[in-house]
């Protein structure tokens, strides 16, 4: 006999508070009916249950925000470079479709904002699903029941205990696998070069923003100031488009881009021969503004910190040559995100000490190496852990790597769920198709310097 934690049950749930622990006699793991848990309720999450319902398995789904796909909310306003097609689950259509639906034209592009509230928002609320959602629920911990990352005798056999934050307390609950689905949004790499974060740079957080800002619904904290957008990726180019629609009612703003190429050239991507026009257009335009003097660009400028004096200086070496570029009110930083381990310290893990991302998985995603049209699907088999029944999806199994793609990550989930659910030969299977040409950018959140 084991001991365990006294389990109240709610809602299918399987949880307590910490003041409620009580130590009591019980069976073995394996005699308990233990759910699957979801942490992360984004695109891949919820695609993740649609699987599981599909499969009939027991899930709970822990989303920390105050609604679902909360950190897309924060780009909302954001348009994406992929059609409609490309970001629909098959799981998660079969279930909307069944509850009458109406699905949006699959040729247009959606806005992060249409993202939610014309898909994952009504998937959220089927009735297969929206009872297994906890919002407010923030995961601090994940181990297995009574053993830290050091014990090895019958840790298989034991459950997973998630340490969650809820309603002002801490509460755990068990699972008999666990799905992280956290991305890496919000965890934003700094503007050092280097990728080290410093004081200076910390202490400047009033006065910087990571990743794609609404400059419409906050005109007056960027009008008629000198701002530096860092990165030479997407998300960089979408900012500063941004940026110069304010400059056309605001002359006086003036907008500097720095990044690493070699060349701005570089970032202007395929333009009018890109395979996806939305995509193509953004190189377009963004050299037009280079072209005309609206846009001022500095590169290859390496980045070592910031200061402040009386407005921000930034400090680093320009062509090799030491550089400080002066008289700056506010920063953009678009360099990317990068994962955050520290909840799932207590397990055992097997990641890719370059990219961060799951250690099977870098070969085949390295920017060095790939674009996002290059990396092929990948299932349960390259995304399995040390960590039996634990695994890392979306883009937070890239790590530090910029090639996610959305279709990619859903097909993570559906060869994940399948295995959990005991049918392997589905597991196995590949059942993604992509262009040749890939559809890099369907996920803006998670791009960096480097992509494509």
């Amino acid at each position: 006999m084991m001991k365990t934690l006294k389990i109240i049950k709610q809602n299918g749930s399987c949880c307590t508070t910490a003041k409620d622990i009580e130590v009591q006699e019980t069976v073995n793991n394996s005699d308990k009916n233990l759910p699957i848990v979801i942490i992360g309720a984004g695109p891949i999450g919820l695609a993740a249950a649609a699987h599981l319902v599909e499969q009939k398995q027991a899930f709970i789904l822990l989303e920390a925000g105050r609604e679902i796909a909360h950190n897309i909310r924060s780009w909302g306003h954001v348009t994406l470079f992929s059609p409609w097609r490309y970001n629909i689950n098959k799981a998660a259509k079969a279930l909307l479709d069944a509850s009458g639906w109406i699905e949006p034209n699959l040729e247009t592009l959606p806005t992060g904002n249409e993202l939610i509230d014309l898909y994952l928002k009504p998937l959220s609320e089927l009735v297969q699903i929206k009872p297994n959602i906890q919002l407010n629920s923030k995961v601090v911990g994940i181990s297995r029941q009574f053993n830290d990352k050091m014990k090895t005798k019958n840790r298989v056999e034991q459950s997973f205990n998630i340490y969650f934050e809820q309603e002002n307390d801490i509460r755990i609950m068990e699972a008999r696998a666990v799905i992280d689905a956290t991305g890496t949004w919000g965890n934003p790499n700094p503007a050092n070069s280097t990728g080290v974060w410093l004081k200076n740079e910390l202490a400047l957080a009033d006065h910087i923003e990571y990743g794609i800002p609404d400059i419409n619904s906050n005109t007056k904290r960027y009008a008629n100031k000198k701002i530096a957008v860092i990165g030479g990726g997407h998300s960089a180019i979408n900012t500063l488009l941004s940026l110069a629609e304010l400059q056309k009612e605001n002359p006086l703003t003036k907008l500097v881009w720095i990044m690493r190429k070699r060349s701005v050239e570089e970032a202007y991507g395929g333009e009018e021969k890109d395979a996806l026009a939305a995509r193509g257009a953004l190189g377009v335009s963004i050299r037009e503004l280079v072209d005309t003097g609206k846009i001022e660009v500095i590169t290859p400028f390496y980045i070592s910190q910031l200061k402040k004096d009386e407005n921000i200086k930034i400090v680093g070496t320009l062509n090799g040559e030491p550089k400080v570029l002066t008289g700056f009110e506010e920063l953009i930083v678009n360099a990317g995100n990068r994962p955050d381990f520290t909840m799932i310290s207590e397990l055992r893990l097997a990641i890719d000490a370059t990219i961060e991302s799951m250690q099977a998985l870098a070969p085949l995603i390295d920017p060095n190496e790939h674009s996002c049209g290059t990396v092929r699907a990948h299932g349960e088999e390259i995304l399995r852990q040390p960590e039996k029944d634990f695994y890392i999806v979306g883009a937070k199994s890239y790590g530090r790597a910029p090639t996610f793609l959305m279709a990619t990550g859903y097909e993570q989930v559906r060869s994940i769920t399948a295995y959990l659910s005991g049918d392997n030969e589905a597991s196995k299977r590949v059942e993604l198709e992509l262009p040749e040409t890939g559809v890099c950018g369907m996920n803006l959140a998670n791009q960096s310097n480097s992509c494509c």
